[in-house]
């Protein structure tokens, strides 16, 4: 009989956070991905090198929020 206490052992797996840090990585690359696409959109005479830095921005930013 049981006294209270408990072997986590025994206990079912729950990858609870893990299954949260990979949603919250998808997340966030498809978020840049989507900024990137209306970017372009936005701005069609942006170089290559500007969209990147904005990206890079962006993706600094999501990541401090997120």
């Amino acid at each position: 009989m049981s006294d209270g206490n408990f072997n986590r052992a025994l206990l079912p797996h729950t990858p609870y956070a893990s299954g949260m840090k990979a949603g919250k990585s998808i997340a966030r690359v498809r978020a840049v991905e989507t900024f990137v696409q209306w970017l372009r959109a936005e701005q069609p005479s942006i170089t290559q090198e500007e969209v990147k830095a904005k990206a890079d921005k962006f993706s600094a930013m999501l990541s401090q929020v997120i």
